[in-house]
């Protein structure tokens, strides 16, 4: 084990498999959390993000805590995408069991457009790093036959896809054309190699990302009293990718699962109306 690392909950469930994590820009992010626990659950792990992240991060604290090589990439670009899978075969000695998409921007929210009023080209550049990344990832990984028979991708989400919140504006559509990526892969890749693809429905999460949406703080406040166990944080979430990683979830694909205390299905909760 390298660097600091909580051992309590050690158990093996990753032992000698190996994958490719994306999106840790700092210590508050999910794939932060999900590529600590990765190594700490008995997993080889390579590092990605693309460079303007890598040069507002601390990744390559990352890097060192975990003993895991950073391999740059901008995922607009097709033919970064496919060196990625290459350089991550060469590096590993052949597959790999396992890869987490955690990349989404928008360009429209990040400027402070209404979802009214989209600047059309900024919300293309905004679908091509928060969702045909995903697919880019996945198809890279499929014609170079780079995962393991019953490896695992998965995406993480919001439930913005399937109901509104006005300011998530163009993000919605982003993870909705997530989700449907991982079911229509999920078919291919399942009859293929029995590769299982998910998404992961997160509460919302004091993330870099998450905390870019308009009266994030608020809206914090209130989907916790809206879910019966509270939101779920980062750090729950990792641990339920490290399952969905494992060998325990091997017949699970093609899903998006919601992580959220039980806000999905809550209708109205007390709380709120008090």
């Amino acid at each position: 084990m390298h660097g600091k690392i909580n051992k309590t909950m050690a158990n093996n469930l990753l032992k000698g498999k190996k994958g490719i994590i994306s999106g840790a820009l700092d210590s508050n992010s999910i794939a932060w959390k999900v590529a600590e626990k990765c190594v700490e659950q008995g997993a080889e792990i390579i590092l990605t993000n693309a460079p303007i992240a890598m040069r507002m991060g601390a990744i390559n604290e990352l890097s060192e805590k975990i003993n895991a090589p950073i391999i740059p990439c901008d995922v607009t670009d097709n033919d970064q995408v496919i060196e990625l899978v290459e350089k991550s075969k060469a590096h590993f000695g052949g597959k790999f069991d396992f890869l987490l998409h955690s990349i989404g921007m928008s360009l429209n929210v990040r400027k402070g457009r209404d979802y009214t009023n989209l600047k059309y080209d900024w919300t293309h550049k905004t679908y091509d790093i928060s969702a045909l990344s995903f697919h880019k990832m996945i198809q890279a990984c499929y014609q170079a036959d780079a995962i393991n028979d019953w490896g695992s991708i998965l995406g993480l989400t919001y439930i913005a896809a399937q109901r509104v919140f006005p300011d998530y504006s163009e993000m919605a559509e982003s993870k909705a054309i997530l989700e449907s990526i991982a079911r229509n892969f999920g078919y291919h890749y399942g009859k293929k190699s029995k590769v299982r693809i998910n998404t992961i429905s997160q509460s919302p999460t004091v993330t870099t990302a998450g905390s870019g949406v308009k009266g994030f703080d608020d809206f914090m406040s209130f989907a916790s009293k809206m879910s019966p166990l509270g939101n779920a944080d980062a750090d729950t979430c990792a641990d339920y990718c490290i399952s969905l990683f494992s060998d325990l979830t091997k017949m699970v694909t093609m899903q998006n699962l919601f992580h959220d205390g039980g806000f999905s299905f809550t209708g109205v909760s007390s709380d709120v109306l008090r």
